[in-house]
């Protein structure tokens, strides 16, 4: 019936299949009924006609399996079972709940500590009297974590959801996890709140409203001669790209560099953050972490990544310094401003803005981008002159301390305070910016002759097509492509483009 499908895009009547099959999206071809249709639209359409022909049925096949759920570790919720030796497994009475977990617990032996704890698990038969022992294993955290979302709105209620609170705050607006939450943990949230919907705990099927799945920090990994794995802080490494060689701190052999993997402590590539915020601060682990890639990529760990970061925390806190020292003011009503405080104005005031934004979309990489640029702007405006200049560079001082508040907590602070304020940082509100900030008063436009592209120019946002079209047959690259050649027309697209045709 089906004989294969072609590509999006493909001429049916051409397509030829060669070597081996082509497996993708497509559509049907060389079939007696199911040509032109989608590979989907076709597995519908045989499965309508075997069920015409009473051959076949629709089936939905689950890969569920039981969850094991106990565990032989202390943390955990413990299971509300006795286990008699009279009658058997007997559930703790309700008036007995919740069983709470003993805080003098040793971890000193190995195996399960509950199990080794010398009278928790102690207790009398609920039935019979008797004596018997507690069930020691504790649940799976992700019991807990599964529903604790909506406990957490009335913590206090006597039953598990309060429904008033419930409304308020459920279900979640942002769930962040890596790849196994998004196949393990949001599975059984999934799955808990289907059950409290049938119970009448919850009103919605769904716990999250957005899933946002982040990467993985990772780094190169080690081995030495003998085939044992290295930590990073035992291993030398000099040189770049191809010359790159690794050597052992103790010994001082050959070390392996192996590729690059998910931070593991089997593979020993792992970095110590004490190590790391001990040498750096913390400040600086959390910049390069939010700098170095998009927050949905792996991150890949390097100590020349982490120096840079720390570049970057230096200087902008020299540039505080400096705004302070120097006493920069923006005392009373704004003044007049020249160009240059106009221009370190809108940088100030667009930063903030896109800062702002990037960091409620989870592009933190862009907002750190940002950051930098205003960095770089406000270091350049230090040693210029001009109408408003002083005002303008301590208003942008104030909004670079801002937007680095939320990444780097320590030095926003530190800045803060050398900026004179006495308060803290982080019980301000988020600045409003100026919207007319936020607009360049002038644009650039391409300029190009019979379609293609000789230059560009500046001119002002309000400019009228007759100042455009006069100002792009000025430009030197344009008067040489048209080589004495009448112009025919000029097409002006306002703010965009301009296309001088001969």
């Amino acid at each position: 019936w089906c004989r294969g499908a072609a590509p999006p895009g493909a001429d049916a009547s051409t397509f030829a299949i060669e070597s081996e099959a082509y497996v993708g999206e497509g559509t049907i071809i060389n079939s007696e009924f199911l040509n032109g249709l989608e590979i989907e639209a076709a597995k519908d359409k045989i499965a309508s006609l075997l069920e015409e022909r009473k051959i076949g049925e629709r089936k939905v096949n689950y890969r569920m399996r039981d969850w094991l759920l106990s565990r032989q570790r202390y943390w955990g919720c413990p299971i509300p079972v006795i286990h008699c030796e009279t009658d058997g497994i007997v559930p703790v009475p309700v008036e007995d709940l919740p069983v709470k977990l003993p805080e003098d617990i040793s971890f000193d032996t190995p195996g399960n500590p509950l199990d080794h704890h010398p009278t928790w698990k102690n207790v009398t038969c609920p039935k019979c009297g008797g004596d018997a022992v507690r069930e020691t294993d504790t649940m799976d955290t992700f019991v807990d974590s599964s529903w604790y979302q909506f406990r957490y709105t009335a913590p206090n209620a006597p039953t598990p959801t309060d429904k008033k609170a419930l409304k308020y705050w459920a279900p979640v607006d942002q769930y962040i996890g890596g790849k196994e939450h998004a196949v393990l943990h949001l599975l059984y949230a999934r799955f808990f709140t289907r059950g409290m919907k049938a119970t009448k705990h919850v009103t919605f099927d769904e716990p999250f409203t957005s899933m946002f799945t982040q990467g993985i920090v990772v780094h190169e990994t080690y081995r030495s001669e003998n085939g044992d794995w290295l930590t990073p802080a035992e291993v030398k490494v000099e040189g770049d790209g191809a010359n790159r060689k690794a050597t052992s701190i103790t010994t001082g052999r050959p070390v392996e560099i192996g590729p690059i993997e998910k931070m593991s402590k089997s593979r020993k590539n792992v970095v110590d953050p004490d190590d790391i915020i001990a040498s750096y601060g913390a400040d600086t682990a959390r910049l390069f972490i939010v700098s170095d890639s998009p927050p949905d990529r792996d991150i890949i760990w390097t100590d020349a990544g982490v120096a840079g970061a720390s570049r970057q925390v230096q200087r902008i806190w020299r540039i505080i310094d400096q705004v302070a020292e120097r006493n920069f003011r923006r005392n009373g009503k704004a003044p007049s401003f020249g160009p240059e405080a106009l221009a370190l104005r809108r940088a100030a005031h667009k930063t903030l803005s896109g800062v702002g934004q990037n960091i409620e979309a989870l592009r933190y990489n862009v907002a750190v981008a940002q950051i930098y640029e205003l960095t770089h702007a406000l270091s350049a405006a230090m040693d210029k002159a001009g109408e408003g200049l002083d005002w303008a560079i301590r208003e942008a001082a104030e909004m670079l301390v801002q937007a680095i508040g939320p990444m780097m907590p320590h030095l926003a602070e530190e800045c803060w305070a050398r900026l004179g304020y006495n308060t803290l940082l982080a019980e301000q509100s988020w600045p409003a910016v100026d919207p007319g900030l936020l607009v360049d008063d002038t644009v650039t436009i391409a300029v190009q002759v019979n379609g293609k592209r000789r230059d560009e120019m500046t001119v002002a946002r309000s400019a009228g097509s007759g100042e455009i079209e006069t100002a792009a047959l000025r430009l030197e690259a344009v008067v040489r492509a048209l080589e004495g050649r009448p112009v025919k027309k000029v097409i002006v697209v306002p703010q965009r483009i301009v296309n001088v045709v001969v």
